[in-house]
């Protein structure tokens, strides 16, 4: 039997990059995934691939920054499947350059997206996970929580409030809840395609490796907790 065969994964982020990767890997491990993300075209393809597998997947096109959005996502999900076992925020945003020429504008997207809609969300599933008396919640956040990349100075901002959350939510809902978050180096997504002189991405991290890392937090019997990881590129944080 598949290691989260009968449960329920709400996913963010789903349509592309680490969130699709997470979707699938998690279908592939019997989960029914629960897809969210903005873009209906990449999110349909998504569950589509999903489903191509044989494995269960339901699209639900969500703008993790409306909260009203997220709560009627969450509903939706336990409305149709009575349960939520897994949530993943891999939903994110970026926008690099030194912070001297940067915009308020910028900030607003990525303190929107990173943060605030991962702190939206997790509320948002708490009380269905309390109430079941178990669930696991896993955050994406990023290398850039922990180290100084210049030209990153918001972006490692929200990142980093996104690491700090991660581990007091962990304490105040635990053992019920388990929460973790992933710390990953650089990962070839196409949130570099906008970026002109990005680092090498054959270098990067694919989304898949951090994909892996969710399925090992999210499989652990009950009466283990992964809560943090940090995956990096085997050359470095690129």
């Amino acid at each position: 039997m598949s290691a989260l065969a009968g449960q329920v994964a709400l996913v963010t982020g789903a349509g592309r990059g680490i969130g699709r990767a997470v979707a699938r890997a998690l279908a592939a491990e019997g989960a029914t995934v629960v897809l969210a993300a903005r873009t209906r075209s990449e999110l349909a393809a998504a569950a589509e691939e999903i489903r191509g597998a044989g494995a269960q997947a339901f699209a639900v096109p969500t703008d993790v920054t409306q909260d009203r959005a997220v709560g009627a996502l969450v509903d939706e999900a336990v409305g149709r499947f009575e349960r939520l076992d897994v949530l993943v925020n891999a939903a994110g945003t970026a926008s690099f350059g030194t912070f001297a020429e940067s915009k308020a504008d910028d900030w607003d997207g990525m303190l929107a997206v990173n943060l605030r809609a991962t702190m939206v969300t997790c509320r948002a599933v708490l009380p269905v996970m309390l109430r079941q008396g178990r669930g696991t919640i896993v955050n994406v956040a990023s290398i850039a929580a922990t180290r100084p990349i210049p030209g990153a100075a918001v972006y490692a901002a929200t990142k980093a409030g996104v690491l700090t959350f991660s581990r007091v939510l962990a304490e105040e809902v635990r053992p019920a809840v388990r929460v973790g978050v992933v710390v990953p180096g650089a990962v070839d997504t196409p949130l570099w395609d906008t970026v002109p002189g990005g680092p090498d991405r054959a270098r990067m991290l694919r989304p898949a490796d951090v994909a892996r890392a969710v399925v090992l937090m999210a499989a652990l019997p009950s009466g283990a907790a992964l809560e943090e990881v940090r995956l990096l590129p085997a050359g470095g944080i690129l």
